[in-house]
Parts: structure tokens; sequence; C-alpha cells
């Protein structure tokens, strides 16, 4: 995630507080999903962002979850996302973004 998405997310979650903010990743494989995930979740783990320390605890979901997947139109689904449900490893980065949401303060 980078400097100016943390940025971001950080203002947004000051402006409308964290209970108002889900976090939606388009990550192509489950470690760059799974630090993505642990920035919004419990901070910046490379302490280098707007989020370092920073234990926001927002809800965050992958593009291909089925939580996710389930609110979106078919049609949209596979004109934006399809391609990427077809060759990404769904269901290990689906594993990790869980596994970091799970740990939510």
């Amino acid at each position: 995630m980078d400097l100016n998405s943390q940025e971001t997310i950080k203002r947004l979650a000051d402006e409308h507080g964290t209970d108002q903010l889900v976090v939606i990743l388009g990550a192509p494989d489950a470690e760059s999903a799974e630090i993505a995930a642990e920035t919004v979740v419990l901070g910046d783990p490379t302490y280098a962002g707007a989020l370092a320390e920073a234990q926001l605890g927002l809800s965050v979901y992958h593009a291909l979850e089925e939580e996710f997947r389930s609110l979106v139109d078919d049609d949209v689904w596979e004109d934006q996302i399809g391609v990427m449900a077809d060759v990404l490893e769904a269901e290990e980065i689906s594993a990790a973004v869980k596994g970091m949401r799970e740990q939510k303060p």
C-alpha cells in the first residue's frame, strides 16, 4: 500500500470514524494482500507511512472474496474483476486477508 493511500485512509478514518469505512483490496498475491490488510487493521508494518503505529482496526476485504463478490452485479464483476479471479490464487489471497481481519483489535 503506497504512502498516498495510507494518508487518504487515515484522513477518511479521522473524518468519518473507523466504523464507517471498509477497505477493498485488489492485491495480486497473498503476501501483498496480507501486508495491505495488516496496514489498515494493525498499522503499517514498515513504519514508513501515515498508518505506522495506527491500529485503525478497519474492516478489510479482497475483491476476490465471496463477501464482496456477492454485493457486485454479475455483469460488473465479469467486466471488471472476472479475469483476475481466473488467474490469481483467490483462496490464498482471501485466507491472508481474512486472517488479518480476524486480528482486528
